[in-house]
């Protein structure tokens, strides 16, 4: 809770102006692509595989950071993290349109799937062509188009956030 408590966003009310570099909050998706970005060249070629399904993990690890996902209940039998079905404790939008597109989603799943579906559903890595719906698509764009709104509008400098 404390580490997501750092991770709130800057709200309208608050004086934009007076923010300095430091207190700026980045989703945890703009971070993994910051991390995965080359220097140089200013692309994720090397990571292009796995890149994927980690900002699918993402958007679940950070819906949950938000309170609006949760996993169900071990109930009296312990069970596997990869067995419990991720559930949608709170369907107000965000503000972010991925996790917004990305809870759209797992509210309208009945029964609901696993975080590893989840993923796997996110990226399109699915057999089952019903539900090639679930696929979110230019996660990478939309991720970097965000970052560079964001620049633009707290005036950050270039060594925080090239531009992509």
């Amino acid at each position: 809770k404390q580490w997501y408590q750092r991770r709130v966003p800057i709200t309208a009310g608050e004086d934009e102006e007076e923010k300095s570099d430091k207190d700026i909050r980045l989703t945890l998706l703009e971070e993994v692509i910051l991390i995965g970005i080359k220097d140089k060249e200013g692309y994720t070629s090397f990571w292009n595989d796995n890149i994927s399904s980690g900002l699918r993990g993402a958007i679940l690890m950070e819906l949950g950071f938000r309170g609006r996902i949760s996993l169900d209940n071990m109930g009296m039998r312990k069970r596997s993290l990869l067995t419990r079905r991720v559930i949608v404790k709170n369907d107000m939008p965000c503000g972010d349109i991925l996790l917004d597109e990305a809870l759209k989603h797992m509210k309208e799943t009945d029964p609901p799937e696993t975080a590893q579906s989840w993923i796997e559903l996110l990226s399109g890595e699915t057999w089952n062509p019903l539900k090639l719906r679930y696929q979110i698509r230019n996660v990478r764009e939309r991720i970097a188009k965000n970052l560079v709104e964001k620049r633009k509008k707290y005036r950050l400098h270039s060594a925080l956030i090239p531009l992509l």
